[in-house]
């Protein structure tokens, strides 16, 4: 049997890398020859995680070979998967975002649930499937929970991303908030990324009624000092903007302790941002989110409903 390959979106969060090894190990134990691989760089975050459970980076994947049997995880969007993915097979999806622009020619096994994250969701298949979950695995999908739900405070956590948690961190043998905000805190070290790395590092692209939305997210402590570098982040912006055809690029900055986010609007769509969150863009074109940390439950689906009206 030829093996599967499993792998979360491009620029990979923590849940993106720690589910297709989560995944991949479920699948080997049930006698499936499955790997992990990533489509981007490793985070600090991602790779704090990976040391504290002293497990290896997957490989980077560039493109799939043509017919191979491929698993998605994290992600089921087609502009957000690795760029040749209609050449590839697609068995499965194990999600928790919305569905778009999808589709195979063949049927596949197809789970996403409305929880914080895909981790909680394999946490779940371990159990179905009788088989415990290892330690290390354990200590991924711990962060990888950690990581979406801002150390249980998203409104993109449910009482299962929180049971769950409390649940791998026993088994992992961690504390569970002292890890996660060391965790976080070293995700949210980002003096020594350059303007693009910032833009890249957790970027997804959108279609919102029509338009072409880019919407980039970093954590931070101190939101000033990333803004500092506002003229060239503004600069790169618009190149990504021509390079890309995009309609808007939107530059998150997420304070970790407060909970808050800042937002950077580049492009035709600043209106639609101003209509979606019932703020006046200032003459920087950022505004303050109070109580917004979620890209995928509090500015996508915002954004989108201020687009397709």
């Amino acid at each position: 049997m030829a093996k599967t390959i499993i792998f979360g979106h491009k620029n990979p969060d923590t849940d993106a890398i720690c589910s297709a090894i989560g995944y991949a190990d479920l699948k080997q134990k049930l006698g499936i020859d499955a790997e992990p691989v990533r489509l981007g760089a490793v985070s600090k975050e991602t790779q704090y995680a990976l040391d504290y459970f002293e497990v290896k980076a997957p490989a980077l994947m560039e493109e799939v070979e043509p017919g191979t049997d491929v698993i998605l995880v994290d992600h089921n969007e087609f502009q957000q998967s690795v760029a040749n993915i209609k050449d590839a097979r697609i068995t499965e999806v194990v999600d928790h975002h919305r569905i778009s622009n999808f589709e195979t020619s063949e049927p596949l096994y197809f789970r996403a649930e409305p929880v914080g994250c895909t981790a909680t969701i394999l946490n779940k298949m371990y159990k179905e499937n009788g088989i415990a979950v290892p330690k290390q695995i354990a200590g991924l999908l711990l962060s990888a929970i950690i990581s979406d739900s801002l150390l249980l405070k998203s409104p993109t956590c449910t009482q299962e991303d929180v049971d769950a948690a409390h649940e791998l961190a026993e088994i992992a043998g961690v504390d569970l908030h002292t890890y996660g905000l060391e965790m976080l805190k070293a995700g949210a070290d980002l003096g020594d990324k350059s303007i693009s790395e910032l833009l890249t590092m957790d970027a997804k692209e959108f279609s919102m009624g029509g338009a072409k939305v880019e919407i980039a997210q970093v954590n931070a402590v101190d939101t000033e000092q990333i803004y500092a570098l506002q003229t060239e982040i503004e600069a790169e912006i618009a190149n990504l903007i021509k390079e890309k055809e995009l309609d808007l690029f939107l530059f998150v900055v997420t304070d970790i302790l407060n909970n808050d986010s800042e937002v950077l609007a580049v492009g035709n769509g600043k209106s639609k941002v101003e209509a979606a969150f019932n703020v006046d863009l200032d003459h920087r074109s950022r505004a303050l989110l109070k109580g917004v940390v979620s890209r995928k439950k509090q500015i996508v689906t915002a954004l989108t409903e201020a687009y397709e009206k």
